[in-house]
């Protein structure tokens, strides 16, 4: 588990670019880190490892302070792959797979058993790639070897810093399928940073909105569509899935002013981010359902408010 409690990081004194963060990254998670350039989240995500020092706060890995960590143990522990591949281009793809467990001085069987095992599950062949030349692999297959890579001394935390942005939609499409089946099959705990929404939405089994180094929203995918806090992750939303339409709540209906003052204290109660959906089934059986804080709506007002917003609700 990883802790964030109260940590900023200013480069400027008086000038947080990362301010009171407050979260926890849980065991085998996939945990996506997402907001508009600038917002904190590379640099937050480069905290975990150390990478960028942290400034006030602490940050813990399994209830122990990063800073007591030994340095290289953490970063053994952890491991990371970046948006520029950065394979080393005179070794071999079996030698760059093997770069840490060779540091760690794994028996030579375990570790040419390592990079079979890595390759044949991103769909690569051992036997025809382990040899090859880094300049050989297309930019696709060198990103999945830096996938890898950061897997091959089995880390129990992975860091992803935007790994899939410089490929073109074919590979981009591939490399989040193998992620996902690798994380299905490992079962990681995976810091992931990205800008594209579809991207988080798709990956993430939680997903941390952030702007101007803050945390917006925290939540499920599910969560996250269908009851955005604020207005910043509603133009987010909107901004990075094209196709994303808000559901509707009972919230927008009130807002519209097709409730009413309540007059009866008998009907059942729903809240106000409850789906207009959950309503309707609840006029179809009765002339009156109670909002909480609101008043009430009829069956007549709930018509009026379909009609006006030219929606059609599924029963």
């Amino acid at each position: 588990m990883i802790q964030f409690t109260d940590v900023s990081k200013e480069y400027t004194p008086g000038q947080p670019v990362v301010s009171g963060i407050n979260l926890q990254i849980n065991d085998g998670e996939f945990f996506v880190l997402i907001g508009p350039s600038g917002s904190g989240k590379t640099t937050t995500l480069k905290m975990i490892n150390r990478l960028i020092p942290l400034t006030s706060g602490w940050i813990e890995v399994n209830g122990k302070p990063i800073s007591d960590f030994n340095l290289q143990e953490l970063r053994w522990n952890m491991g990371y792959v970046l948006q520029q591949i950065a394979l080393f281009p005179n070794m071999t793809v079996e030698e760059n797979i093997l770069v840490v467990p060779e540091m760690k001085k794994w028996p030579k069987e375990k570790m040419r058993e390592r990079v079979t095992e890595l390759l044949t599950t991103v769909g690569l062949d051992p036997e025809q790639y382990r040899n090859r030349e880094i300049s050989a692999l297309s930019g696709g297959e060198q990103q999945r070897i830096g996938v890898i890579r950061a897997l091959a001394a089995d880390p129990d935390i992975i860091l992803m810093d935007e790994p899939f942005s410089a490929l073109d939609p074919i590979s981009r499409h591939q490399l989040r399928k193998d992620v996902t089946e690798l994380q299905r099959k490992l079962q990681k705990t995976i810091v992931f940073v990205t800008h594209d929404m579809q991207e988080a939405i798709q990956l993430g089994d939680r997903i941390c909105l952030m702007n101007h180094g803050k945390i917006e929203q925290i939540g499920t995918p599910q969560e996250i569509l269908e009851q955005p806090k604020n207005d910043f992750v509603r133009e987010f939303l909107q901004t990075g899935l094209p196709n994303y339409k808000e559901a509707v709540k009972i919230r927008h209906l009130v807002e519209a002013g097709f409730s009413q003052e309540a007059t009866s204290g008998s009907s059942p109660i729903l809240s106000m981010e409850e789906s207009v959906e959950t309503l309707v089934q609840l006029l179809s059986q009765r002339p009156i359902v109670s909002i909480q804080g609101a008043g009430e709506v009829t069956q007549q007002g709930l018509l009026a408010y379909l009609a006006q917003e030219g929606l059609e609700v599924a029963q």
